[in-house]
């Protein structure tokens, strides 16, 4: 397992946390899943060897919020 923190574009209300969460806690590798709201930040836990963190990310920006940075 490995745990990979994404920073978001701003988010602009606490339903944005709700969906995204709720997403991934969805997704087939993903371990854990945890979205500040305040800081705009999803902190995630998934296994490697079935969903890379490119995916995590596509699944993020798919829900229509923008991914700056990954570490």
């Amino acid at each position: 397992m490995i745990t990979k923190t994404y920073n978001l574009e701003t988010l602009t209300c606490p339903s944005c946390s709700i969906k995204i969460e709720g997403a991934l806690r969805k997704t087939k590798g993903v371990e854990e899943v945890e979205v500040l709201f305040n800081s705009s930040k999803a902190k995630v836990t998934f296994d490697e060897s079935i969903i890379s963190q490119d995916d995590i990310k596509d699944i993020i920006e798919g829900l229509g919020y923008r991914v700056l940075k990954v570490k």
